[in-house]
């Protein structure tokens, strides 16, 4: 178990989640070493990941350009690896906290932050939400609501643990709540459109998906021009939502621009 579990995290990420984290705590004035929390947010990343490719879900053979976890072992393993990926995260976030010094109600709160994103609210809950919507057209307010859960609740809990640990204001942290969510948005949609203009050895995933699965997504709702407009107008509001809040960034933009402009 061990060996899927260690697989399945060696894999070549982009690693977008941990570098928000890192780049809220840094830009709101936190002091020390965040990559525990960092780790911990890619822990629970990889386990959706691993679960999200399995046959009874995406059924998908490519992840980061290599065999999926259940095609490297089997999907009992790879469907256990996964579960056990969550204490594993619980884990290497309290020892994060520990690295930081965060006291007993700060890291009660990060604990909250990241398995909230995980729960029903969240990636769980975008999940069935996604699996719901196949062969099904939804609207663009439905399917804000998939990407929204799915995938932007993670990306946002990562920006917030940042600004938390960096014992930023609450306005701040509000503020960057805000960005992460509109940031996550534009990641989901520039996904939908990489699925239908790239090949699987650029994505390192398998292409045309969501296609042959007929899911809804912005590329089909809208066509990929209009989604990519709409990818750009969610990191524009997430820019303005630091602006309005006085936090003064470069590298916070500069992410954010750069979840859009990717081709991977």
């Amino acid at each position: 178990m061990g060996e899927a579990i260690a697989y399945s995290l060696e894999g070549e990420g982009k690693r977008l989640r941990a570098a928000l984290l890192f780049a809220a705590f840094r830009e709101l004035g936190g002091a020390g070493d965040a990559a525990g929390l960092a780790a911990a947010v890619e822990v629970v990343h990889t386990y959706s990941l691993v679960h999200d490719d399995l046959p009874c879900m995406d059924d998908d053979d490519l992840r980061r350009g290599r065999p999926t976890t259940h095609r490297a072992f089997d999907v009992d393993t790879a469907t256990r690896a996964g579960f056990l990926m969550v204490p594993l995260a619980a884990r290497v976030l309290a020892d994060g906290c520990d690295a930081l010094g965060l006291e007993r109600k700060r890291r009660a709160r990060l604990g909250r932050t990241l398995f909230e994103a995980v729960g029903v609210r969240g990636m769980i809950g975008g999940q069935v939400l996604d699996l719901e919507g196949e062969d099904v057209d939804l609207s663009a307010e439905a399917l804000t609501a998939v990407h929204r859960a799915k995938t932007g609740a993670l990306i946002t809990a990562s920006g917030v643990i940042g600004a938390v640990a960096a014992r930023a204001t609450p306005r701040a942290v509000e503020a960057v709540r805000g960005f992460g969510q509109e940031i996550g948005m534009a990641f989901q949609i520039v996904d939908d459109v990489l699925d239908v203009t790239q090949t699987a050895a650029v994505l390192g995933k398998t292409a045309g998906k969501d296609v042959r699965q007929q899911k809804s997504t912005f590329a089909r709702l809208l066509g990929p021009d209009a989604a990519l407009t709409e990818a750009h107008a969610c990191v524009e509001r997430a820019v303005d939502h630091l602006g309005s809040s006085g936090i003064d960034s470069t590298l916070l933009p500069a992410l954010a621009r750069y979840f859009v402009n990717r081709r991977s």
